[in-house]
């Protein structure tokens, strides 16, 4: 009997999910096999995604029984043009997953012809308003790869394997929030990935709980955001929690990031097809943010979301154009050359809209260090863009356990001070690593909202006092710890004390009296 919950069917998924990766990963390394299972995952939703909208506009028209997947290809080139401007890419009824797996087992080239079914789909972009986000958008998925077997027989064979696995996956129909259902399975995927690559992993995913917050943190008061972006926007996370937290329709005019890894840069957008957000309704870039932005002649985003890399090597004042940039220049001085994550914090502060608030994952050290580091946050403070820091958990992230912190900037604040948060305790550990609950989010968005002082927990402090203190926007400076040791009542334990020694003399006078008795019983006895 399948599952009835929404609950139960995401826990169903998850353990075939983990199946599939078990079964077929073999001697390919998980986080190089992820391109894989990611890849065909992506395949078969575009597949469905496309037959589906194909059907439904014949249907509504009246041919009511009509079905993409059985029409010839001649016949499905007559809407191809009209197709690729509404969803930015075609596919012939010949190349649809569900027919190539159908012929997979008894194709001795299965491995061709999925390269050529990939290039063509990429190609019906060419020319098109959708090139850039389809262009080697399959590129990681390398059908003739050593890692899938050293001859092309092993190589297909792993490919039949793999085309049945996610062809069996229970995804439901598009009618039923299938979307939502492909969207789940490519997150547990990444999460799945991360957690078993240890730091590499972490490079790219974020925690939903932590993405989520940021989102919440930034469109406090909002119903509706002209569009959101992420400087360093790994596989896409933390953009779509805004799809979650306000809706796709109320991001107005889409989803902005930039990447610099290629293989990343593709699983972002990647993961915006498979949560059907269309491609006009995302703009995502691959380069270095820091030297090449792009997006710059963009409108200012009101929302801005980051985990940007920790400590990364940047050029810095070693280039010497970088000072004069007008997204570095105002505060004077770099970020050191060893460390660039202020200068994500500067470019995130140059994007953001002056109704914008920005919530910015960043390393501990960062928020109190000396030298151009102290500089910057002193250009930020008597600005007054840091509108709080919140102390985070430790153990949150995979690959690593510090206990990092958000930083929120806004260009237009009522007051002059920072909100410092202490939700070090906001806590809970169901597994090996600790999460955020629902109840621990609410907890610290609340605090976030108020803005008010609250016992070892949240401290409202003037930036007059901030600078006094060197520019430390360290949590802990301003937030004093819980004291849980033990209370000790002095006058308590010397009574105690009284009665333990008082006991100890009435028990020792007993002993004494038992000992002379037996003395002199035993005597009389001789």
């Amino acid at each position: 009997m399948a599952p009835t919950t929404k609950e139960a069917q995401r826990a169903e998924l998850h353990r075939t999910i983990w199946r599939i990766a078990n079964d077929l990963r073999g001697s390919v390394d998980g986080w190089d096999f992820k391109s894989y299972v990611l890849g065909i995952l992506f395949y078969r939703f575009i597949s469905e995604n496309l037959a589906n909208y194909i059907n439904e506009g014949e249907r509504t028209a009246g041919d009511v029984h009509f079905d993409y997947v059985t029409l010839s290809d001649a016949a499905a080139e007559f809407g191809r043009k009209e197709t690729v401007a509404e969803k930015g890419f075609y596919i012939l009824p010949s190349e649809l997953f569900t027919n190539v797996r159908k012929r997979a087992a008894d194709d001795e080239n299965l491995n061709e012809t999925l390269e050529r079914v990939f290039g063509n789909i990429e190609g019906s972009a060419m020319g098109t308003d959708s090139e850039d986000d389809l262009k080697g958008l399959f590129d990681d998925l390398d059908v003739n790869s050593a890692k899938l077997g050293n001859s092309v027989a092993r190589r297909n064979e792993k490919l039949v394997k793999l085309l049945n696995a996610i062809g069996d996956l229970n995804l439901g129909g598009f009618d039923n929030h299938a979307i939502d259902t492909f969207g789940d399975a490519y997150e547990y995927l990444m999460q799945m990935y991360a957690a078993n690559a240890g730091k590499s992993g972490g490079e790219y995913y974020t925690p939903q709980e932590v993405s989520e917050l940021l989102a919440r943190i930034t469109v406090v008061g909002k119903k509706s955001v002209n569009k959101v972006y992420d400087p360093a926007v790994g596989s896409g996370s933390l953009l779509l929690k805004f799809a979650k937290v306000l809706g796709k329709e109320n991001v107005r005019q889409g989803f902005y990031g930039q990447e610099i890894n290629l293989t990343t840069y593709n699983l972002a957008r990647i993961n915006m097809f498979l949560h059907d957000v269309n491609y006009e309704k995302f703009n995502l870039a691959h380069g270095d943010t820091l030297i090449e932005p792009a997006h710059l002649d963009d409108e200012p985003f009101e929302a801005i979301v980051s985990n940007p890399p920790y400590s990364i090597n940047w050029e810095g004042d070693s280039n010497p154009l970088l000072i004069n940039d007008p997204r570095f220049a105002p505060a004077g001085v770099l970020a050191p050359k060893s460390k660039a994550d202020l200068a994500f914090t500067m470019h995130i502060l140059s994007w953001l809209a002056v109704n914008g608030t920005a919530a910015i994952v960043e390393f501990p050290g960062v928020m109190y260090r000396g030298g151009a580091e102290q500089k910057i946050r002193k250009y930020l403070i008597e600005n007054n863009y840091i509108d709080a820091v919140i102390q985070l958990p430790p153990d949150l992230f995979f690959g690593t356990s510090i206990a990092t912190c958000i930083l929120v900037l806004k260009k237009s604040k009522k007051d002059n001070s920072v909100l410092f948060i202490d939700a070090t305790d906001e806590v809970i550990r169901p597994g090996n690593k600790n999460k955020l609950s629902p109840d621990n989010q609410q907890a610290i968005l609340d605090a976030f909202v108020a803005r008010e002082d609250v016992d070892h927990f949240a401290k409202l402090v003037s930036n007059t006092d901030l600078a006094a203190n060197g520019y430390n926007i360290a949590v802990p400076s301003y937030v004093e710890a819980k004291d849980t040791r033990e209370v000790i009542d002095i006058q308590n334990l010397e009574a105690e004390l009284a009665k333990i020694v008082a006991r100890q003399t009435e028990l020792r006078s007993a002993i004494g009296e038992i000992v002379a008795d037996l003395g002199a019983g035993g005597h009389a006895s001789v």
